[in-house]
């Protein structure tokens, strides 16, 4: 499975995934797709922004083929509970 198709599957799952699971696939989608992190931390009271910006954030220094190949190996990991 290639990473477009990986992305494509997660966006239509069936059951709505937690917002932990959530994070993990957003923040390996930012790395694959933008590489590290390039904006301002939100502020503080921006919590959903905030949780978005560390998630992508913790990623930082990954190279965007190894995070697609997580991305990938995290689909399939959670596909099975929420496909």
């Amino acid at each position: 499975m290639d990473f477009a198709t990986a992305s494509q599957k997660a966006k239509s799952f069936t059951k709505t995934p937690p917002d932990n699971v959530f994070l993990e696939f957003y923040g390996l989608f930012k790395q694959a797709t933008a590489g590290d992190c390039n904006v301002a931390q939100p502020g503080a009271l921006d919590l959903k922004a905030k949780a978005k910006w560390n998630a992508w954030n913790s990623h930082k220094g990954m190279s965007q083929d190894a995070a697609k190949t997580a991305y990938i190996a995290t689909y399939e990991k959670y596909a099975p509970q929420y496909a």
